[in-house]
């Protein structure tokens, strides 16, 4: 497994995104120096809709730098926007993609333990911020995600941080396969199952799961 680093952290507050100055706290800046990393996120983060942000399981949004050369590529008149904290999230990673991590996942990053949970599931206030309604979909399509972590162990981290992989309670499971299995809805039987007990998943993934597996045989994925 390669090695990975934090290349940058980032937080941002509350403010108006878009024409219509909508809350949001999607707009983050980078932070120089150690950072506490609490149960709910990262110190001076702000979500603006906690219905859908934040809370344990979304309390820190990662992000792999290599994926903002392919946005570029496809998205070039948005290129300058493509960069460290350019999809809102708090700790852009080095090193590492969805492929090469699996659900459930705990890395240690300074002194902090962090548990891989959920994929992001992109919203409208990704459309407004680059003014464009097309990249909410192109994320769900091509599945640069990133990855939600739930704090296991409160701590310090801060740029330039080796990401240690410390357990790995799923191996068979790789986090690209729930990236697909979330925004596609074509888990298998045989993947429901595990979900609905896997070690480490976002608690409302495994009750999805769950429901899945309630449904009559014939309306379940084959």
């Amino acid at each position: 497994m390669t090695v990975a680093s934090l290349l940058s952290v980032q937080v941002g507050r509350v403010a108006p995104l878009g024409p219509n100055a909508v809350p949001s706290g999607f707009v983050k800046s980078a932070v120089s120096g150690p950072i506490e990393v609490t149960p709910l996120g990262l110190a001076g983060d702000e979500q603006a809709d906690l219905s859908v942000h934040g809370g344990l399981e979304k309390a820190v949004y990662a992000y792999p730098a290599a994926h903002y050369r392919a946005w570029a590529e496809e998205y070039s008149h948005h290129a300058a926007k493509f960069k460290a904290g350019g999809v809102g999230e708090n700790l852009t990673v080095e090193g590492w993609i969805e492929a090469d991590i699996c659900a459930g996942d705990v890395h240690a990053i300074g002194s902090a333990r962090l548990q891989v949970c959920q994929p992001r599931q992109p919203c409208f206030k990704f459309a407004l911020h680059f003014g464009d309604n097309r990249l909410p979909k192109a994320m769900v399509r091509n599945g640069r995600a990133g990855w939600y972590y739930r704090v296991i162990e409160a701590g310090t981290i801060r740029a330039g941080d080796a990401i240690a992989l410390v357990a790995r309670p799923n191996p068979d499971f790789s986090f690209e396969r729930l990236v697909r299995i979330v925004n596609f809805r074509d888990a298998s039987h045989t993947e429901l199952e595990a979900m609905a007990a896997m070690a480490g998943l976002a608690s409302s993934l495994c009750d999805g799961a769950r429901r899945a597996l309630d449904q009559p045989t014939a309306s379940r994925p084959s």
